[in-house]
C-alpha cells in the first residue's frame, strides 16, 4: 500500500439516513440532530427524508461531539466545509444504494478527510463495520435492527456498566467471535467475496 502524507481536517464528517444511536438520543429530547430540525413521530432506525450531514469534533482525547453546522464552518472553514459536506453526502448516497442491491442497510457512516498537494481528500478507511452502521434489510424489513458493526461489542459494554472511561474491561472471547463474525458477513455480502 502507498501512502501519502496528508495534513487531516479537524472534523469527523457523519452522515445519517437513518435515526439511531446518538442521534436518537438527541431527537428524543430536541427534536433534532446536531440542531437540524427532524420531522416528529420518528422512531429510533425510522429512515429520514433525506439523508443529514451531521459533523462532529475530532477529540484528541475523550469522545468525539456533535456539532452543529455553524460549528464545523467556524472551525475548518467555509470552503472546506462545503467540499466535506458534499463529498460524505455523495459518498453516503452511494454506498447507500450499494449496501441496498446487497441485503443491508447502511444507516449511517463517518469520513474524515485531509488536505494533501491542495486538495481535500478522503485519509482513513471509509464504509466498514468500524465506521459505519450497518443492518440487514431481511430483518429491518420485520422492524428489526440487527447490527453487522461494532454495535455488538457497544452493547456488551453497556451490559457491563463500564464508565466509558479507559481503559474499557476486557472482551470475552465469545463477544470477539461474534463480532469478528458480523464484520465477515457485512463484507461477503458488501463485495460478494471470502475475505
Amino acid at each position: 500500500m502507498v501512502v501519502e502524507r496528508a495534513e487531516p481536517i479537524q472534523l469527523e464528517c457523519v452522515v445519517r439516513g437513518y435515526i439511531t444511536g446518538s442521534a436518537w438520543k438527541e431527537y428524543q429530547k430536541a427534536g433534532t440532530v446536531c440542531g437540524i430540525k427532524l420531522p416528529e413521530g420518528l422512531k429510533n432506525g425510522s429512515e429520514l427524508p433525506e439523508p443529514i450531514f451531521t459533523p462532529s469534533t475530532k477529540a484528541v482525547t475523550g469522545h468525539d461531539e456533535n456539532i452543529t453546522e455553524e460549528k464545523a464552518r467556524e472551525i475548518v472553514g467555509e470552503e472546506i466545509y462545503n467540499t466535506v459536506k458534499e463529498k460524505s453526502l455523495e459518498l453516503y448516497k452511494f454506498a447507500k444504494k450499494h449496501a441496498w442491491e446487497h441485503g443491508l442497510v447502511l444507516a449511517d457512516t463517518k469520513f474524515e478527510f485531509g488536505k494533501h498537494a491542495n486538495q481535500v481528500i478522503l485519509i482513513d478507511e471509509a464504509l466498514t463495520p468500524d465506521s459505519s452502521r450497518y443492518w440487514l434489510k431481511e430483518k429491518y424489513d420485520q422492524n428489526v435492527l440487527e447490527s453487522l458493526d461494532k454495535q455488538y461489542v457497544r452493547n456488551y459494554l453497556e451490559e457491563t456498566g463500564w464508565n466509558k472511561s479507559p481503559p474499557p474491561p476486557p472482551l470475552p472471547e465469545e463477544v470477539v467471535q461474534k463480532t469478528t463474525d458480523r464484520y465477515l458477513q457485512a463484507y461477503r455480502m458488501v463485495t460478494g467475496k471470502e475475505l
